[in-house]
């Protein structure tokens, strides 16, 4: 059996993620650690995956006949409300119109991101002529990234998830020297607990149960208040819907040309 929770694994919360799975598996009667030797995108595709989180874009696309839902973990962040998050787009200067940054380079995390690359797309669509709007894109591979290519002049605007962004403000601050928040994206469910689609149906109900049972361990208090998680939301796969949607609205005015 394995677990992963690669979303938000920074090195300065490795520990408290372990400690959140080690609480989680208690609950559950499960008594192995996460695992970190394998990358995600394999992972997400083990029929012995029994827990670990996505970006909603994988989860609706390239992984939708690979993994069931769980649950999906709230947040207590700016930017953040229930079961939905926002992204923060961010640019070195201020632009007293988003028009401004025509013909400037987009940071993007990478290519099947909600928060990185299709919430840019939805931002900058309404402006953009013919799918083009940027002068280029670059692919930087994580939000910590992007953040660091448009502080450090390699890019003008990037877009980062609202809890990358709590992360950063406590734990990074100076990956947001210089940087001001230019926009917001629309709000989308966030990022899901799932399982292998193998999982069956017993053990997928105990993972849950075992989810709001960590929710509320008063040992685990200090651990939720780390990653900033609040709470679950019972959303089903149909609710994940609207990213599809918002795809095919983006496509349909045109697209935006990331690459």
């Amino acid at each position: 059996m394995l677990a992963s929770l690669p979303m938000y694994d920074w090195p300065e919360i490795r520990s408290v993620t372990d400690a959140w799975w080690a609480g989680i598996a208690r609950h559950a009667g499960l008594g192995f650690p996460l695992t970190r030797e394998l990358k995600y995108a394999e992972l997400w595709r083990r029929d012995d995956l029994v827990f670990s989180q996505t970006c909603g874009y994988p989860f609706t696309h390239d992984f939708a006949a690979d993994l069931r839902l769980i649950a999906t973990p709230n947040y207590d962040a700016d930017g953040c409300a229930g079961a939905n998050y926002s992204s923060f787009v961010f640019a070195r200067q201020h632009a007293a119109r988003l028009s401004d940054l025509a013909g400037t380079i987009a940071a993007v995390n990478t290519p099947d991101s909600m928060s990185g690359m299709l919430a840019l797309k939805l931002v900058f669509v309404p402006l953009a002529k013919s799918g083009r709007f940027f002068r280029g894109a670059i692919r930087t591979g994580s939000h910590i990234a992007s953040l660091q290519a448009v502080r450090d002049g390699a890019a003008d605007v990037c877009a980062v998830d609202a809890v990358c962004v709590a992360l950063a403000r406590r734990y990074r601050p100076d990956y947001l020297d210089g940087l001001v928040e230019i926009a917001r994206s629309p709000s989308m469910p966030g990022l899901p607990y799932v399982t292998s689609v193998k999982t069956d149906d017993d053990l997928r109900l105990r993972l849950r149960a075992a989810l709001a049972a960590a929710l509320t361990d008063p040992t685990l208090a200090e651990t939720r208040t780390a990653l900033f998680i609040s709470g679950m939301s019972m959303l089903e796969p149909q609710d994940y819907r609207i990213i599809l949607d918002r795809e095919q609205d983006c496509e349909a005015r045109g697209g935006l040309d990331l690459v």
